[in-house]
């Protein structure tokens, strides 16, 4: 068990949790929030409103998460943490970010989940640039795995090529160290 990176529907990956990358009222939106909400059904939408509200019209302020049952999907646990709006990496972007990834894995840890997938938080609407939000996230699954037992495997799961590409390039630099198994090596890079 170890990191990978797979291409496609974050809804149907069979891992015992999925992140949500959610907005703070928790109640659905846009992008993969969306895309949970619809795959999970209305019993998602429901447990999310029981959730207190730490501020009117906020359940889950950016760079915390919350856990609720899956529902109709196929993990157990739906872990939604709410990303930052970039604004230039100059408002505290970087270290929310980083937040989301080390709180969603506290809550998998807590739980005994061992297996959890990331989709790109902040990536879509909220405008963060993707390569600098891949470098974050690899950087803190690395380091919690390093000192966590759980969870035992992480999949980063990107919408497209491009994301998958720039996971799994960031994910070289780990290439032969003891965080990986003889199966688990990424993928070396083909040269034309």
């Amino acid at each position: 068990m170890g990191i990978e990176v797979i291409q496609g529907d974050i809804t149907v990956v069979a891992a015992d949790a999925i992140v949500n990358a959610a907005n703070e009222t928790l109640m659905g939106g846009a992008g993969v929030d969306g895309a949970i909400h619809r795959a999970a059904g209305p019993g998602l939408l429901a447990e999310c409103r029981r959730i207190d509200e730490v501020e009117p019209g906020i359940r889950c302020p950016t760079g915390e998460a919350r856990v609720t049952g899956a529902h109709r999907l196929l993990a157990r646990y739906v872990i939604h943490t709410v990303g930052p709006v970039y604004q230039g990496g100059e408002a505290g972007e970087p270290e929310l970010l980083a937040q989301c990834y080390r709180n969603a894995l506290e809550i998998a840890l807590n739980h005994k989940i061992n297996s959890i997938a990331f989709p790109a938080i902040s990536c879509g609407a909220y405008g963060y640039p993707a390569h600098e939000a891949v470098k974050i996230a690899v950087a803190e699954v690395l380091s919690w795995k390093d000192a966590h037992p759980r969870p035992a495997r992480v999949i980063f799961c990107a919408a497209d090529r491009t994301m998958a590409e720039l996971y799994r390039a960031e994910l070289e630099g780990g290439a032969g160290s003891t965080r990986f198994g003889p199966a688990e090596q990424p993928p070396a890079r083909r040269t034309m």
